[in-house]
This record gives structure tokens, C-alpha cells and sequence, in this order.
């Protein structure tokens, strides 16, 4: 059995447990939010109780005041499984806000988001959980990630990040069973994981009339991963209708299984793409609906791209989460002449980076970074992040750079 490795987020949720009463942990089922919890050092030594216990279930239903009666920190894991729970936390926060008193996590799911929201405005703050990164699989996670290195100060790392990034890192993604070699055959777990998902967090939390047609969505929105967003496009190619597949899409993104990644709109021109970008939440489970099978048929698969670029997603969103939750991660595209794949926003300044699955590219590759370079005053660098070994600076405010090092 593989040992605990730590997440970079646990500072992040520490801090938080000492500046609020309530703090609220969600993200994708199955991503690790339970041993987070459980193993590590900051957070073990809190009392813990889970409500997928039938019996705490019901005791937390029958008298939610006296469960929540407790001389030490409180941390409730599936919480979401009893409303009337956060309403009795509301009253004891409301009684008593002293920070740190309750650490409430859970599958993610709407259901949770929802009440919580409801119960515990102004009272907690949320924090969410990614799949696994690359720095954190790597054990790099007390080192500070090398995107913000470079926006403080302008320099790479020398050296011991610029390991490329294989089919295999994209088709496992970062779901702990499948990263950390717990399964050998990652297809099977996640064919299990998608029928786990379909018929609890889904049957259980919502009112899905046709199972079959959210999960014929659900895989059409993984062969659009890294494509704009259009909800009506997508219904009709379910033969759903479109208020029922914007219903389905809002049910996956709040159960984290998809992102819908924003525009960066911070310059003038007319002709800018205001729709979102469409990103399942882990190129494991995106390569999985979208009906890989190996790592090898992702090698030569047309998908290739967009899956890498998904996988590219999820690490810069677990690394902003953990270490920059000030920045913001946007795209850029003018309709029909520029794209630039991925805009961090912190305060008025930014970094561009465009994302190139293979180790060679060319000048073609570098026309929507200068041309956001051009547009964008504000923009420290623009960073053409390829799949090759070291990095170089190509003129002003423009670099290349391996992909494994920006992700370290």
C-alpha cells in the first residue's frame, strides 16, 4: 500500500481553521478529501466522524445539537448528507465563532455547495480539493511552484523540473486509486467510478430522468474538452432538451466532474469570445469517457491535444488553489484570428500560456502569444509551454518553456 502524501492544500486549509469557525472542503468524489482528513498531521488530530456511518447519520438527523456538542474541533466528512446539520452549525457558529470549530467536507455535489452556501454565509470559507498534481505526486509540494517563482521574480528553475510529459501521466490523470499505482488496469476503475458516480452522487442527488442520456452527455462533453461551450450544440447531439442539458452540465460542474473556464476580457477588442472553455476536472477520466483504452491509443489519438491541455488545466488549477488563491486562470480568444490557451490573472498582471503536446514547434506556434503580447500591456510574459527539455527566452516577454517545469 502506497504511504500518505501530502497535499498541497493542507496549509491552505490549516490557515484557514485559524482564521475562520467554518471551513468547507469539497471537490471531486473520490480525490482524496477523506485521507486528507484522516493522515494528515495538521488536520488527524481533530475529532472525526463521517456521516456515510449509517449510525452518526442517524444521530446527527435526530438531534443535531447534541452531535455537534464537542470540546475539541469538529470535522464532519459527507456532510452534505444531513441539511439539518449546517443549519445547527449556523447556531453554534452564531453562539460561539472562535475559528477552527468545524472542518465540513464531502463528495462534491450540489447538494453540499447548495446548503451550505445557505447555512454558513460569511461564516466559512471554501476550499477545494484537485485530483492529484504533478508536483505533488513528485513529492515537490514544500518547494514553491515554479509559474509563481517566475511571475515574482522572472526566473526558471535551473534545473530538476523539465521531465516531459508522457501519454501515460495524461491517461492516468490524478484520481489517487490510478496515480498512485493502487490499480493496474485504470480503465476498470474508471468504468467503476463513472457508474459510482451515475448512481449516487446523480440518482441520489437529483432528480435525473434519463440516466443513459446524462451519461451520453456527459462523454460528449469529454471529446469537447479544451473546446468553447455551447449548451445547445451539445443537447442536440443528446436529444436532450437544451434547458435539460444546461440542467445536466450545471449538476456535473457542481459535483467538480467538469469546468467551465472563463474568458480573460481585461482589453478592448470587439471581437473577443465571451463563452466559457469546457474542461473535464481530470484528463484520466476524460481520456475514460471519451473511450481510451491505453495509454498508447491516446499516443496517436486526434484527441491527443485537447487532452493534454486538459491535463495542463488541472495542475495549474490545483496549483493556484494550494499556493496563488489570489490569481485567477482564464483563455483568451479573438473570434476567428488569435487563441492563447490559458491566462493567469493576479491583480492587473497576467501571464499567457499557449500549450504544445509535442517537443517541437515552431514561429506559427508563438502568433496568438504575441498577439495577446500586443493587445495586453499588463502581461508580465507570454510562455509557449512545449513538451521538450529546457527553456529559452525568445525575446521580450516571450519564453519557452517544458512543460514539466511550468507544472513543478
Amino acid at each position: 500500500m502506497t504511504g500518505y502524501k501530502p497535499r498541497d492544500i493542507a496549509p491552505a486549509v490549516q490557515h484557514a481553521l485559524e482564521e475562520m469557525p467554518a471551513v468547507v472542503l469539497t471537490g471531486m468524489r473520490q480525490a482524496g478529501k477523506s485521507t486528507l482528513l484522516c493522515e494528515d498531521p495538521r488536520l488527524k488530530r481533530r475529532r472525526y466522524v463521517t456521516l456515510d456511518d449509517f449510525a452518526q447519520l442517524q444521530a446527527a438527523k435526530s438531534d443535531p445539537e447534541s452531535f455537534l456538542k464537542s470540546d475539541e474541533p469538529l470535522t464532519i466528512d459527507e456532510a452534505q448528507r444531513c441539511p439539518e446539520l449546517l443549519i445547527a452549525v449556523k447556531r453554534e457558529i452564531d453562539r460561539d465563532r472562535r475559528p477552527g470549530r468545524f472542518l465540513l467536507s464531502g463528495s462534491a455535489n450540489f447538494a453540499l455547495l447548495k446548503n451550505v452556501s445557505e447555512s454558513l454565509a460569511g461564516r466559512a470559507v471554501y476550499l477545494t480539493l484537485s485530483p492529484f498534481s504533478r508536483r505533488e505526486l513528485a513529492g515537490d509540494g514544500r518547494k514553491p511552484p515554479a509559474l509563481k517563482t517566475f511571475f515574482e521574480s522572472g526566473l526558471w528553475p535551473k534545473e530538476g523540473q523539465d521531465v516531459p510529459i508522457s501519454s501515460r501521466d495524461v491517461f492516468e490523470g490524478g484520481m489517487p486509486p490510478v496515480a498512485l499505482a493502487r490499480r493496474r488496469d485504470a480503465a476498470l476503475w474508471f468504468r467503476g467510478y463513472e457508474q459510482t458516480y451515475l448512481e449516487r452522487d446523480v440518482r441520489d442527488l437529483s432528480q435525473v430522468a434519463d440516466l443513459l442520456a446524462f451519461r451520453q452527455l456527459m462523454r460528449l462533453a469529454a471529446l469537447r474538452c479544451g473546446n468553447l461551450l455551447s449548451p445547445s450544440e451539445l443537447a442536440r447531439d443528446a436529444k436532450l432538451k437544451a434547458a435539460t442539458a444546461a440542467r445536466y452540465l450545471g449538476l456535473m460542474e457542481a459535483s467538480f466532474v467538469l469546468r467551465r473556464l472563463g474568458p480573460f476580457l481585461s482589453n478592448r477588442s470587439s471581437r473577443l469570445i465571451k463563452s466559457p472553455k469546457l474542461y473535464m476536472s481530470d484528463s484520466g477520466l476524460a481520456c475514460h469517457l471519451a473511450g481510451m483504452t491505453s495509454a498508447d491509443s491516446l499516443a496517436e489519438d486526434p484527441l491527443r491535444g485537447a487532452l493534454f491541455e486538459t491535463y495542463v488545466c488541472q495542475n495549474l488549477e490545483a496549483i493556484l488553489a494550494a499556493h496563488w488563491p489570489q490569481a485567477r486562470l482564464a483563455f483568451w480568444n479573438v473570434q476567428g484570428r488569435h487563441e492563447v490557451d490559458f491566462v493567469v490573472e493576479a491583480g492587473r498582471e497576467c501571464l499567457a500560456i499557449e500549450v504544445k503536446s509535442a517537443s517541437r514547434w515552431g514561429d506559427r506556434d508563438l502568433s496568438g502569444l504575441r498577439a495577446f503580447l500586443a493587445a495586453t500591456g499588463h502581461c508580465r510574459a507570454a510562455i509557449l509551454a512545449h513538451n521538450g527539455p529546457s527553456a529559452a527566452r525568445l525575446g521580450e516577454r516571450l519564453w519557452a518553456v517544458p512543460l514539466g517545469m511550468l507544472l513543478g
